[in-house]
């Protein structure tokens, strides 16, 4: 069996200038960035109108199982414009935390995948170094401020500007900078991010255009004065240098899959710290030159299409015309409690426990957000048709169908049956989504809406740091900001060992923190670090390139 990487390198790619034609994007507005990737000059599009339809793809909670939500919509996308249709994808670029650690990249997987492979999971067209560099510009210039004797009287102690890397580096979620000597900077605490979590990375994934990053970027709280006063980005007359950073950073990038669907691969927030979806400006795009939009939110449908909806849309003014919800039968089970081991065989009471958690996300998205859902089930070998009866059964409650997806073996024909069933529920589909929350709730209330109605708890515990940072955010004018949860992604709970549907649970919020460029504050849940570390045997140990530069180990 061919590994993902042997798959991509035997592609044949089309010129990128044809796959902008493809999309009907003129000449003038694509940057190259060598053969296979360009970036878009959407700036000329600015005034086009939308015209596409939006798919959203989710997912389950994921489990070591796996269930291919990325697969699934490179597969889903290539089906629909197998069938005739005028399509484009919309997908997050891939951190190289993840890359060289354990959960892999982000390019699909099989014969559903975008290429060229290596170099999407790699520097690809340096958004994030730009991100980082943007954001390591502004530590740097805040420490400085305070060096050259800090006129704004940051207090030290109250800084919230953290560096980032894209690089899971658990070493560096807590330093001491500044040591040497007074030519060396104030001593004080700090620590790194991964680059997905920096606050410029949601600015720049919701940022509409050039004017608006400057406008967020601006925004931007760094630290507290003595006195309690938010100091910005702006006080410390950083907007300018940043945005001169990330001006290329902000057009979107045009790669395409292995059938020659045009795709638009844009920012990369993760969705259990951050908000996880790719840009606005990027689905817009979309939007405006295909008649189909498939995009996809990061990990389960408790996180992604949570914020996807409460955040991105109702900063965009989008909505999603239909939902999938991805699973497999094998993930299934083990949320119902099977072994790992024993994932391949027949058990259908594991299954019945288990697809409470599909259950669940069908909920929330049919009842809470009020969109049409298709479950999209990943078909392995060991799936027995008892299992997948039950699974119709379970989500024939909340009216939603149940297409079997063999895209990672099959490509686009192998999503054919879930792309017809999309299209039938883009039929049924209304002019606009409903939210968890409104804006004009307290954040408490906020928070306590989505872990009601969408992790199900009951209640919300806070940790006294975080009562009064909530309360004095209000004070300080945040409180209208939509919430970003940063929880575990394994579970509905804030407890990662807590599997399928749980009940009887609270969250429990550690702290918060504003993020006033991207618009939203943090709400820190259960154990969430916003530094990953290194598993035991990182993925980058099997990574090589031999003497012609041809790349191996890459999943």
């Amino acid at each position: 069996m061919k590994t993902d990487i042997e798959i991509a390198q035997a592609a044949a790619l089309l010129p990128i200038a044809a796959i902008a034609d493809q999309a009907g994007i003129d000449p003038e507005l694509v940057i190259p960035y060598g053969r296979n990737k360009a970036k878009i000059d959407v700036t000329a599009l600015r005034d086009k109108p939308r015209r596409g339809k939006l798919i959203l793809v989710t997912a389950i909670n994921p489990t070591p199982a796996g269930e291919g939500k990325t697969t699934t919509s490179v597969g889903l996308a290539d089906a629909i414009a197998r069938l005739g249709n005028n399509t484009m994808l919309c997908l997050r670029e891939p951190s190289l935390g993840p890359v060289f650690g354990v959960k892999g990249g982000a390019a699909g997987g099989g014969y559903a995948q975008v290429v060229p492979m290596e170099e999407i999971n790699l520097h690809f067209t340096g958004d994030f170094h730009a991100i980082g560099a943007a954001n390591n510009l502004l530590a740097a210039l805040l420490d400085n401020h305070i060096q050259q004797g800090n006129s704004l009287r940051l207090d030290p102690r109250r800084i919230t500007w953290r560096r980032c890397v894209d690089m899971n580096d658990r070493q560096l979620r807590n330093v001491i900078c500044g040591l040497g000597g007074k030519a060396n900077g104030t001593p004080r605490e700090d620590g790194f991010d991964i680059t997905v979590a920096s606050e410029i990375m949601a600015v720049l994934c919701l940022s509409s255009n050039l004017a608006d990053l400057k406008q967020r970027l601006a925004r931007i709280v760094v630290g507290y004065t003595y006195e309690g006063a938010p100091v910005t980005a702006d006080d410390l007359k950083a907007t300018g240098a940043m945005a001169a950073l990330l001006k290329d950073a902000l057009f979107p990038n045009l790669v395409q899959t292995l059938e020659h669907t045009p795709t638009l691969i844009h920012g990369g927030p993760f969705a259990n710290i951050a908000h996880g979806c790719n840009s606005v400006i990027a689905t817009e795009t979309a939007l405006k030159l295909a008649d189909y939009v498939v995009t996809e939110a990061g990990f389960g449908g408790d996180l992604g299409a949570e914020k996807f909806i409460d955040i991105k849309c109702r900063t965009a003014g989008l909505h999603p015309d239909a939902v999938v919800i991805v699973a497999t039968v094998r993930a299934l089970k083990h949320h119902g409690g099977a072994p790992k081991g024993e994932l391949g065989q027949e058990n259908l009471d594991a299954l019945n426990r288990g697809v409470a958690n599909l259950a669940r996300h069908l909920e929330n998205v049919t009842q809470v957000f009020r969109l049409p859902a298709v479950v999209a089930i990943n078909r392995f070998e060991t799936d027995t048709e008892a299992e997948l009866d039950l699974i119709r059964t379970a989500c024939g409650v909340y009216g939603a169908k149940v297409a079997l997806s063999e895209v990672w073996a099959k490509g686009g024909a192998g999503g054919e049956a879930l792309a017809s069933e999309v299209l039938s529920a883009l039929e049924r589909s209304g002019s606009g989504c409903s939210f968890a929350y409104e804006l004009d709730w307290s954040l408490k209330r906020k928070i306590e809406a989505v872990a009601e109605k969408i992790y199900h708890s009951d209640g919300v515990d806070y940790s006294p740091l975080a009562d009064r940072e909530l309360a004095r955010l209000e004070e300080l004018g945040f409180g209208e900001l939509p919430v970003c949860i940063a929880k575990t992604q394994y579970s509905f709970s804030d407890d990662p060992k807590k599997l399928g549907a749980p009940s009887g649970f609270r969250i429990t919020v550690q702290k918060v923190k504003v993020s006033a460029g991207a618009g939203f504050v943090v709400v820190m849940t259960g154990d969430i670090m916003t530094m990953p570390g290194l598993p035991k045997v990182p993925a980058a140990e099997r990574i090589d390139v031999d003497e012609n530069g041809v790349i191996s180990g890459l999943f």
